[in-house]
């Protein structure tokens, strides 16, 4: 089979943020669709239907567990539309909370009906709400329908319930380490490999890109994350993975130990520090003398990632990615800076300095552009997804940086920049308020808390947050118990269980900022439902993070659309087909309802050989489904174009971590 890049449409959860034109029917470089022209079939082997059956489960419970004092809500469901029809559920009388360790009956009750017994349309599914939110003493649990005889998961409460989930989280950020060498002690030995990426005219020695003859071209690019399921490294993007992370870190350090054992781990600083100084690191690396930043580096693809021989290339200087990583330098030497030690205080000054540098460039040089991957540009190639925004995603982007940057300095140009652009955000000029715009609206309420910061513009910024989160689709979704599932959402996209993570986190910023009058527990109650949706509360009952048996999933993703992780890999394929299976924590794109086969599927693929690729039909699911049932655990590449539902990538992975790290007591 042909190596075929990846594409993916990270623009969906950022199209409104920062104005990135929305991905969509196309594909990456390498892609085939029925207006390019295909690459070679050698041998390729007709694909046959996606086996897919039904068989519940029909009790659906967050497969780690809950806290002790939070809601807890097993929703029962009955599938009337999609895949799973021919199945069906009704609950009995009694349903009951068993404890797994004595075999007792620790609570009893009915199922509540769900919207009156209406069927809901995003899943397909009638629904019922089990409610056990009295259970509270820590232990292993399961509930049963007694009459039915269904049972759910089993499942734990405890305070510490979710801790091994967040380190697995976490240490996903490592095996997506670029030049980083993964040994057994800290990848495991299913995953571990050399660094990738470090030979000749790799990223040490990286090129311009229309400059790969030429060595005076060279740069060393090494180190950063690869960003999703493919290797390519993008600034924007990197740039808005520290800051959340440096967000996480900031909201909640007690949580932050130093044993996730990355090698980092033992050194006296959180874990999480270390890993976001390895991304901050290579985003110095990108920045030139006057200022500017680099917008991409191109990284070539193999199975495992040191196996990768192909040259490293690189875009041009922009202002979005110098705007973007302004706001990472200036968020990063601000939490650097206040940990106190001499070392991390010389870092922190060096990232304020190359902040500062970086704003002035973008004041002389307000609009510079750089597409890559882009055949009318000449970078056809560079990368997979395209990165570059429009003049409202710099707009919002220089916003953003200003924010950071007057918390750094205190400088009045800053503080005066946002008061006379804050109008232009969507909350605000729209009255449109959604996860969709979480990136600026996570700046904005940052800017509400600080000191010195213009008390019409906190007050207006706070106050409209308040107005719209209290209608739909925040808590009036909430209140009305709009999807059944608990994580309301507006719509299904590609990468929806970022906008999922995102959404939860909405809710979470309420109570870091001290918005609104709910209290602290009806707070955690709702972000929380976001998780016990990735969890395994969706008609799948399915875990959307990968291989996670080992820490209490019984149905966890088994394979998804990763470079690394390729279909077809005897070790890394699939954790039920393959030797390994792919790393735990990854979380993966989810259901998405635009799913289709390729554009030329199922007869104009240039050849009968790629046609045959693919198969009889499009998998259904995801094809054809409602909107929450739009999923398979698969990883085919083209054409049957899984990276569109399963593929991991960094903005999902960031918005989940944020958002678990929440639930996760500090000190442990």
């Amino acid at each position: 089979m042909p190596m075929v890049k990846t594409f993916y449409c990270p623009a969906l959860l950022l199209t409104l943020t920062l104005g990135i034109t929305a991905c969509g029917g196309g594909g990456g470089s390498e892609s085939p669709t029925s207006t390019s022209t295909p690459p070679p079939a050698p041998e390729p082997e007709p694909q046959p239907p996606v086996e897919v059956t039904g068989d519940g489960p029909f009790i659906v419970v967050d497969q780690f567990g809950y806290l002790p004092q939070a809601a807890k809500i097993a929703v029962l469901r009955d599938p009337v539309d999609g895949f799973d029809s021919d199945d069906a559920y009704t609950p009995g009388d009694t349903i009951q909370v068993i404890d797994t360790e004595t075999d007792s009956v620790v609570f009893s009750g009915s199922a509540n009906t769900w919207n009156s017994g209406a069927t809901d349309t995003t899943s397909g599914d009638r629904a019922w709400l089990f409610d056990f939110s009295n259970v509270t003493e820590p232990g292993s649990y399961q509930i049963v329908d007694i009459d039915r005889e269904q049972s759910s998961a089993t499942f734990n409460i405890d305070d510490n319930v979710y801790r091994d989930v967040l380190i697995q989280a976490v240490r996903t950020f490592f095996y997506q380490r670029a030049g980083h060498t993964k040994t057994a002690q800290h990848a495991g030995a299913a995953w571990a490999d050399d660094a990738s990426h470090l030979g000749p005219l790799q990223d040490a020695n990286a090129r311009r890109y229309d400059a790969a003859g030429d060595a005076g071209s060279e740069r060393d690019l090494s180190g950063g994350w690869y960003d999703a399921g493919d290797y390519n490294k993008y600034t924007n993007w990197t740039s808005s993975y520290v800051v959340a992370l440096l967000h996480t870190y900031a909201e909640n350090p007690g949580v932050w130990s130093d044993d996730f054992n990355i090698p980092e781990s033992g050194n006296g600083v959180p874990d999480l520090l270390d890993e976001i100084r390895w991304g901050l690191d290579s985003l110095r690396r990108m920045q030139n003398a006057e200022g500017s930043v680099l917008s991409i580096v191109g990284l070539a693809s193999a199975s495992p990632p040191s196996a990768a021989t192909g040259q490293s290339l690189y875009g041009d200087a922009s202002t979005s990615a110098t705007l973007s990583a302004t706001a990472a330098f200036a968020y990063g030497a601000k939490i650097f800076a206040a940990q106190g030690s001499p070392t991390f205080s010389e870092y922190a000054a060096d990232l304020a300095a190359r902040a500062e540098r970086a704003w002035r460039w973008t004041a002389d040089n307000p609009a510079v552009a750089f597409r890559n991957n882009d055949e009318a540009t000449g970078t056809a190639g560079l990368g997979a997804g395209q990165q570059e925004v429009d003049d409202t995603g710099r707009l919002y982007k220089q916003l953003i940086a200003a924010i950071y940057l007057y918390d750094l300095t205190g400088k009045d140009e800053y503080r005066i920049h946002v008061d006379n652009h804050y109008t232009e955000v969507p909350m605000i000029k729209s009255w449109w308020l959604s996860p969709f715009d979480a990136e600026v609206t996570r700046a904005l309420l940052y800017y509400t808390a600080l000191d010195g910061a213009t008390r019409t513009t906190v007050q207006a910024v706070r106050e409209r947050y308040t107005e719209l989160w209290n209608g739909d689709p925040g808590w009036g979704a909430v209140q009305n118990r709009r999807d059944p599932y608990g994580a309301f959402i507006t719509d299904y996209t590609w990468g929806s269980n970022g906008v999922k993570s995102l959404a939860g986190g909405l809710f979470a910023d309420q109570l870091t900022y001290g918005i609104g009058a709910h209290s602290a527990q009806e707070i955690r109650n709702a972000g929380a439902g976001y998780l016990h949706y990735l969890h395994g509360v969706n008609p799948l009952g399915k875990v959307y993070l990968s291989n996670m048996r080992e820490y209490g999933a019984e149905n966890s993703v088994d394979q998804f659309y990763h470079t690394w992780f390729a279909d077809g890999s005897t070790l890394w394929d699939s954790v039920k087909d393959s030797v390994y299976g792919p790393p735990p924590g990854f979380l993966v794109g989810g259901p998405n309802p635009s799913y289709d086969w390729d554009a030329c599927c199922p007869n104009s693929c240039g050849s009968p050989e790629n046609n045959a690729r693919c198969g009889l039909a499009p998998p259904a699911p995801p094809y054809g489904q409602p909107a929450q049932k739009s999923f398979l655990d698969f990883n085919t590449s083209w054409p049957l174009n899984s990276w569109a539902v399963t593929e991991n990538h960094n903005m999902y992975q960031v918005a989940y971590i944020r958002l678990l790290s929440k639930f996760v007591p500090a000190g442990n």
